[in-house]
């Protein structure tokens, strides 16, 4: 077999290669220099190794018979390959790539995509750039244009976000939930024509708000034929990438053998042994710094007389891509530097921004000669390293002049944020023209939902604005926006800006209001909520309403964070807060909140109830929630409502409460506060003893791994009785808490491990963590701590340990008059009694707790109950209780409780039964779920949106669970009775 004269997409060369089918085919002749990239390497019949990120990719396929490889990679690309052949049949996937640069990220991809046309997929690719970190969703345009002609085919909703979050309309700022669904439909869409693979090379640098709608879709997608490759290069500086959770696939060096192999046949001068030797030991396995530095070999450094560079790889080969420029005529340096601060690749927008710097179009031709560059219909650098490695070589005057060309060449029309930042970008000094353009365009960012891409608007703004006090006021307001954003160390920095002024009196209190947040958002202690005290104070004349918000959000801070045992927190920022101004005209629900945590912390728990239950009734109520405030406002007491409806025992509102914030939160868009309104509801379904719904909920949640979603799932597992589970969630809470917020969230954690404890008869170690759990005011507040540690108190031995909570927690419940409070009381009172009084006790409980959502403790009830009587050698008794709370529990899920009550039960000599077998038991929690929402009469496209998956997904489960259950229809699964 014999091919001539193909061309090589790397430097346009011409080769003659002649091989023949042999055990070991070797290229016979070859014509000019081997493409500088990478090399083909013997490997078998037919078959070629394939190095370097550009080298003959393209120009290798004209092999008819061929087949190309790649050193080391057998494993991943096994991976790749199941990966491309699950979707066919139509199971998605999705899969991180990670490794430093050079590694073969991009090259592993490529084979993806390679892979993924001969068996008939479309492919779709973006490319983060470091530079475009700062446009909303650069990256999801990229991935998605190509296919907006299906975007007809989304419901209403989804389309217009998906169209302001582009930039193509104009409309009110997406939600980020909804803008990621109708990226997931759109995908499906497309898939529906045929399997669909996504690649996203260089991920670490996605813009953020790609890069959360991108794992959204990743983290949903099931049955839809598509498959998202992720490259993310390793170390990174950016350190919130949100591909937690999704399949990882780490690259390592080449060992040592395959590294050998492609150093001989790829080095463009003879090595002797040491030269190879030393070349081996420095890339450490890298394919690109094998290439780079055999290509780029000192003999003195070789000879020892040079101290090698101790520098990590990507630095080493970035120096090699350096070196090579800077060796360019002048000329041709400006234009790969144009090349390398525009992002998009436009070759036309290279020419024009040339013409304006004078460089003519034969300049590029020694910087695709030496391998640094090609431009053949879209500018493309060889590696991502090439555009570092110039842009960090670049002398500021030469980048400015080549921020200026690209502003003139850019289209004002079409692109006007992207020629707003190279204005900006080109200006010496000061220019409240440029600094104009970029806060308009930090407006549009804002506008499609890119809270970080608007911050570094108005903070490149603030840079250029020359008047001072216009200056202070857009750094302040820049350091807002980036500390929403997550950015609380870069908005530090701009309120050192703004501090410098000058700023009127309330631009300064809301300085001081921001640096309170920011402190204690790094910190959690009490540092920042004594800021957040002066701030508050400081707000009082300027704008009381802003002032009540501040003195609230200080006084949640100190439940949060407080200690019962020490005395700190609460007591002082009760007392600050009596100052708050009143409400200017009715009062909103967080208004009503604050009086009546004042009033319960100053006054007492039975002076505080009434206040506290007309502000959950206000939060509970819908005729506000018409103003945009009030639905922000909402959003963001959602949480602390829910907790305040648990400390006055009020289980109908809790209920209430818990599903409105979710409503709320998702609606709007609100990222940050859905995990807590998941919490909330989430622990009202484990006290109802709807443990599979609550596990369903928290299986939905996004973002997945956040704290509050992590404190759900570890209280559910608790009540499962799941030790293993439990210690795992507990152990990945503490690694996210870092800092002064690791004690804080170890100490709401020990409300689930004394569950757990207590519900595997472990009293000793269920009355350490409750005693923990007791000091935290937060759970103190909520009254979940007290019923865990009396509990613990009593059965470990230690009533003296539990006296000051069961008098708090018996007061308390007298004081709401709730059947859940007062059946609680009473069953606290039993087990601190005997006799005919313990009796008497534990018959309330369950009456008082039969008239309340609270199944769990009603369970508890009968079983602590049921323990009592065989004590007092009453079997018979006993065996009634003992059976309604292992019948209870067992149905329930809560395991560890259900085997405690099987155990007493085998003590009166009866056989506890087993679980009755359901239908429905072979369902997941999400299939379960799924099957709740279609028995109501939704369709596919309704649950979908409302799980935020595509219809196609809804198809699958629903194929599944009529399969599992033996019917085939939605009729006949309205018919059936499901859990």
């Amino acid at each position: 077999m014999v091919l001539t004269s193909f061309r090589c997409g790397c430097d346009e060369a011409f080769f003659d290669w002649y091989f023949r089918l042999a055990p070991a085919p070797v290229p016979s002749r070859r014509q000019g220099p081997l493409p500088y990239p990478g090399s083909y390497l013997p490997l078998g019949p037919a078959g070629f190794v394939c190095v370097g990120k550009n080298c003959l990719l393209g120009c290798w396929h004209a092999l008819k018979g061929a087949t190309v490889d790649f050193l080391g990679r057998r494993a991943e690309r096994a991976t790749i390959d199941s990966v491309l052949l699950q979707a066919r049949t139509g199971l998605s996937g999705a899969t991180v790539v990670r490794g430093e640069a050079g590694i073969g990220k991009s090259e592993l991809l490529e084979y993806a995509r390679r892979e993924a046309g001969s068996l008939g997929f479309q492919v779709m690719s973006a490319v983060g750039v470091e530079s475009e970190t700062q446009f909303a969703y650069a990256a999801l345009h990229q991935l998605c244009s190509p296919l907006l002609d299906h975007a007809a085919a989304l419901p209403e909703p989804q389309q217009t976000a998906l169209g302001v979050a582009l930039g193509q309309q104009a409309g009110a700022v997406p939600d980020r939930f909804l803008v990621g669904l109708a990226a997931l439909n759109l995908l499906a869409e497309a898939a529906e024509e045929g399997p669909l693979l996504c690649l996203v090379d260089d991920a670490q640098w996605l813009d953020e708000a790609s890069a959360q709608v991108l794992t959204f879709v990743a983290r949903r997608i099931a049955a839809e034929r598509i498959v998202l490759v992720f490259a993310v290069r390793d170390p990174t500086d950016r350190d919130l990438l949100p591909f937690d959770g999704l399949p990882v696939m780490c690259l390592s060096g080449l060992d040592e053998t395959d590294a050998r192999v492609l150093l001989a046949g790829s080095a463009h001068a003879p090595l002797d042994e040491d030269m190879r030797d030393r070349v081996l030991t420095e890339a450490r396995g890298n394919p690109l710094a094998l290439l780079e530095l055999a290509g780029n070999m000192s003999v003195a450094w070789v000879g020892g007389f040079e101290l090698p560079d101790v520098r990590d790889t990507t630095h080493r080969i970035e120096d090699t891509f350096r070196r090579r420029s800077h060796s360019l005529p002048a000329p041709t340096q400006l234009l790969l530097l144009t090349a390398a601060v525009d992002p998009t690749g436009d070759m036309a927008l290279l020419w024009r921004a040339a013409e304006h710097l004078g460089i003519d179009t034969g300049s590029a031709a020694p910087a695709e000669a030496a391998g640094l560059l090609e431009i053949d219909g879209r500018v493309q650098f060889r590696h991502p390293l090439v555009r570092s490695a110039v842009l960090r070589a670049a002398a500021p005057l030469d980048r400015r002049r080549v921020h200026g060309a690209l502003a003139a060449a850019t289209n004002p029309d079409a692109d006007p944020d992207r020629r707003a930042w190279h204005l900006g970008q080109s200006v010496l000094g000061t220019d409240e023209d440029a600094a104009a353009e970029l806060m308009r365009s930090a407006g549009r960012a804002r506008s499609r939902g890119g809270l970080g891409a608007a911050g570094v608007f108005m903070e490149q703004a603030s840079k250029l604005t020359p008047d001072p006090a216009t200056r202070a006021a857009r750094a302040l307001e820049a350091a807002q926006v980036r500390h929403e954003a997550g950015g609380s160390a870069v908005a530090s920095e701009l309120l050192a800006v703004a501090a410098a002024g000058p700023l009127d009196e309330l631009q300064r209190a809301r300085l001081q209001l921001l640096r309170a947040q920011i402190a204690f958002h790094l910190a959690r202690g009490g540092e920042g909520q004594i800021m957040l005290l002066d701030a508050a104070r400081g707000l009082a004349r300027l704008d009381p309403a802003l002032s009540r918000e501040t003195y609230l959000r200080a006084l949640e801070a100190a439940m949060v964070t407080g200690s019962f045992r020490s005395g700190s927190g609460v007591p002082a920022a009760t007392e600050a807060a009596r100052a708050a101004p009143a409400p200017a005209g009715s009062p909103r629900p967080l208004d009503l909140l604050l009086d009546g945590l004042i009033s319960l912390f100053t006054h007492g728990y039975a002076a505080g109830v009434p206040g506290l239950r007309r502000a959950l009734a206000a939060f509970a109520d819908d005729g506000g929630a018409a103003d945009p405030m009030d639905t922000t406002g909402r959003c963001r007491w959602g949480w602390l409502a829910s907790r305040s409806a648990m400390a006055i025992f009020d289980d109908e509102l809790f209920h209430t409460l818990s599903i409105r914030h979710i409503k709320l939160t998702r609606e709007a868009g609100a990222l940050a506060t859905l995990p807590l309104a998941l919490l909330g509801r989430s622990t009202l379904l484990v006290l109802s003893g709807e443990l599979a719904r609550s596990t369903e909920l928290t299986a939905l949640a996004a973002p997945s791994q956040a704290v509050p979603v992590l404190h759900a799932r570890l209280v559910n597992y608790a009540w499962r009785g799941r030790p293993e589970e439990t210690a795992e969630i507990h152990a990945a809470i503490l690694q996210r808490a870092a800092g002064d917020a690791h004690g804080t969230e170890d100490s709401l954690a020990q409300y689930a491990m004394a569950v757990l404890h207590n519900g595997l008869g472990n009293y000793d170690a269920a009355f350490t963590a409750a005693e923990l759990a007791y000091e935290s005011e937060a759970l103190r507040f909520n009254n979940l701590a007290q019923v865990e540690l009396i509990e613990a108190a009593y059965r470990s031995g230690q009533p003296e340990g539990a006296a000051h909570a069961t008098e708090e927690f018996v007061a308390r419940a007298l004081a709401s008059g709730s059947p859940w409070g007062l059946g609680l009381a009473a069953r606290s009172q039993a087990l601190s009694s005997t006799g005919p009084e313990a009796e008497e006790h534990y018959r309330e409980a369950i009456d008082q707790l039969g008239r309340s959502r609270m199944a769990t403790h009603l369970a508890r009830t009968h079983l602590v109950y049921g323990e009592w009587l065989r004590r007092e050698g009453r079997r018979h008794d006993a065996r009634e209780q003992l059976r309604t709370a292992h019948g209870l529990l067992l149905d329930m899920g809560a395991d560890a409780f259900a085997n405690r009550a099987a155990r007493e039960l085998r003590a009166t000599g009866e056989h506890p039964r087993k679980r009755s077998v359901q239908p429905t038991d072979s369902l997941t929690a999400h299939e379960l779920h799924i099957a709740r929402q279609v028995a109501t009469g939704a369709t596919s496209r309704e649950v979908a949106t409302q799980l935020f998956l595509s219809p196609r997904t809804i198809d699958a489960h629903l194929r599944s669970i009529f399969r599992k259950l033996g019917i085939n229809s939605r009729r006949q699964l309205r018919e059936l009775p499901l859990p």
